[in-house]
């Protein structure tokens, strides 16, 4: 298998199964895992009536512990070279998973979707300002040049992301994964995507307490004597 597609998920019905089939149409050597983190909206129900299949795994959490909970929930089933995050949401385009590969394999052991360099249409100018406030300290604290460290497109090669003893279990998954490759000296390569924001009314999730906390995420690992 060469790439295990991570799909955390927490009250996404009116979403996931459009996701799902727009994921499951990219023609590419894959795996799609699935982590129900505690939904309470129909999610649960959707995905425990999917048919099984080889390349499909449903995992599920019984209470919502948060996004990084729900990765690393994944991490132990995934058996693809490389490992991507895709949101349950339609804001990201699974078209763009060729791409990340492509780009892969060209000896880049870390590849992010940079929705900046993609355009990065602007849903609210706080979100936007925010994503480019955090990327701006990633590259003061790291001495990086990336454009969109809180992009959810991030796919490293599986051994990479699997030795790095991820503690997160909320949105800092993010901050956290960007600070330990810089700090491990792993040049993070950015390549252009596409994205479709939607608004707090169509299910958005992050506030300004997920900026606090990536903020502190970054410091956090910044002044840590060894990751």
């Amino acid at each position: 298998m060469e790439l295990s597609i991570i799909i955390p998920v927490y009250n996404e019905a009116t979403t996931l199964p459009e996701c799902l089939k727009r994921v499951e149409a990219v023609d590419l050597d894959r795996e799609i895992i699935l982590v129900d983190d505690g939904s309470t909206d129909g999610t649960t129900d959707y995905l425990k009536a999917l048919p099984a299949t080889d390349h499909r795994i449903v995992l599920f959490h019984d209470r919502n512990r948060g996004k990084g909970a729900a990765i690393t929930t994944a991490l132990p089933h995934a058996s693809g070279e490389y490992i991507v995050i895709q949101d349950g949401d339609l804001e990201y385009d699974p078209q763009d998973l060729k791409t990340l590969l492509e780009e892969a394999r060209r000896n880049h052991p870390i590849v992010y979707g940079s929705r900046v360099l993609g355009g990065d249409p602007i849903s609210y100018l706080s979100f936007y300002l925010g994503g480019r406030f955090l990327s701006w300290l990633t590259n003061r604290l790291y001495g990086s040049s990336i454009t969109d460290e809180p992009t959810c497109y991030k796919l490293f090669r599986r051994d990479v992301l699997l030795d790095m003893n991820l503690k997160a279990r909320g949105f800092n998954f993010c901050p956290e994964v960007t600070a330990i490759a810089l700090r491990r000296g792993y040049s993070i390569r950015e390549i252009p995507i596409s994205y479709l924001p939607r608004s707090k009314k169509e299910g958005k999730k992050i506030s300004w307490r997920t900026g606090l906390g990536a903020i502190y995420t970054l410091l956090k690992y910044r002044l840590k004597r060894k990751v």
